[in-house]
């Protein structure tokens, strides 16, 4: 059957192409494959986005990202989701803000939260949420395994990517961060590990204007920055796709537990081996000495970018292809999208619990 699916984006990040959250990218990708499915997507997203359904704009917010301009972008999302309910006939609801308990929709519509972030980041009421019909879940295998012991998770969909067919050759020779600049990412450590090692490197990525990443950025990363460690900035999913194709490895210096890494099975899929930190799901993604390195300080990792190079390509592309092809991925999130509104419909039927 046709669903309308009402997926809801983080306040205060864009959904485009180029936008370097992972949860904006899952959000583009499954509005892309219901659209293309015959579904129809709605997304409350602030104005600017870029997608292939409908968009319900909410205003972007101008200056820093503090906590009045937070609660505000809170109100408005809770009063457009509101509205879109009472305009359309929606299915599910599809939240995927790290802030989703602060707008959850009046009982009735089934509501599915997308928990994108270590578990660890969100309060406990909103892991035990007292709204009825809302379901919980996790990204990854590892992630799930950190979850408290409550009926209202469902099991994990682990996070897929596109598989090109022409997998990349890493002609390049230079070292690839992609990512949101922030402290938690360690990307002071990539700059560091990749001056040790002479190897050159690419920072792709966007500084959000939260206090604290603007003041970690001037801080700890423009005045690091030379002619062979650079910083392009955000990029759009061709250049993206050059640069991951190009580069001699990913470095993924992450200093949180990794729910997913998106980028890292981004990389893969491009054939580029990925040098980290085993932080939980990286543990379990990266195949030391096969698809990467997995290494635990930044003589390590300085040793794993003139490594990098010795790795086999091919095997990167071949675990892509099998352990996280996007298809899969959005074949979960349809089945699930089916079950919840069907069991939506047969409560509202027959009145059952």
């Amino acid at each position: 059957m046709a669903l309308t699916i009402l997926s809801v984006a983080y306040p205060l990040s864009p959904v485009a192409p180029d936008t370097a959250g992972g949860a904006e990218q899952i959000i583009l990708q499954l509005d892309r494959a219901l659209v293309d499915a015959g579904h129809r997507s709605l997304v409350i997203a602030c104005e600017g986005s870029e997608i292939a359904g409908e968009l319900l704009p909410v205003p972007k917010l101008r200056g820093a990202f503090d906590d009045r301009s937070k609660t505000l972008a809170q109100y408005r999302h809770a009063r457009t989701i509101r509205d879109a309910i009472g305009q359309y006939e929606i299915d599910v609801v599809h939240l995927h803000g790290i802030d989703f308990h602060t707008y959850l929709p009046p009982a009735g519509i089934p509501v599915l939260a997308t928990l994108h972030l270590p578990l660890s980041w969100y309060p406990q009421d909103a892991l035990y949420p007292s709204r009825r019909g809302t379901w919980l879940h996790c990204v990854s295998s590892a992630q799930h395994e950190t979850k408290p012991r409550t009926a209202f998770f469902l099991p994990p969909i682990e996070n897929g990517v596109g598989i090109k067919s022409t997998p990349g050759r890493g002609e390049g020779g230079f070292a690839l961060f992609l990512g949101r600049i922030c402290p938690e990412k360690g990307v002071h450590l990539a700059i560091e590990a990749a001056k040790r090692a002479d190897v050159p490197l690419i920072i792709a990525g966007t500084v959000y204007p939260y206090p604290e990443h603007l003041d970690y950025f001037r801080r700890e990363i423009e005045p690091h920055l030379d002619s062979e460690r650079r910083f392009i900035g955000c990029v759009g999913p061709a250049v993206k796709e050059e640069l991951l194709a190009s580069a001699r490895c990913l470095v993924v210096p992450s200093l949180v537990e990794e729910t997913s890494s998106l980028v890292a099975r981004e990389a893969l899929a491009a054939a580029t081996p990925v040098i980290a930190f085993p932080r939980a799901a990286l543990a379990g993604l990266i195949e030391h000495g096969r698809t990467g390195l997995l290494v635990n300080d930044l003589d390590g990792m300085a040793d794993a970018f003139r490594a990098a190079g010795t790795l086999d390509r091919h095997a990167c592309f071949e675990t892509a292809q099998k352990r996280f092809p996007l298809s899969r991925m959005i074949e979960a999130y349809f089945t699930l999208y089916t079950e919840l509104a069907a069991r939506a419909k047969a409560i509202c039927t027959t009145g059952a619990a």
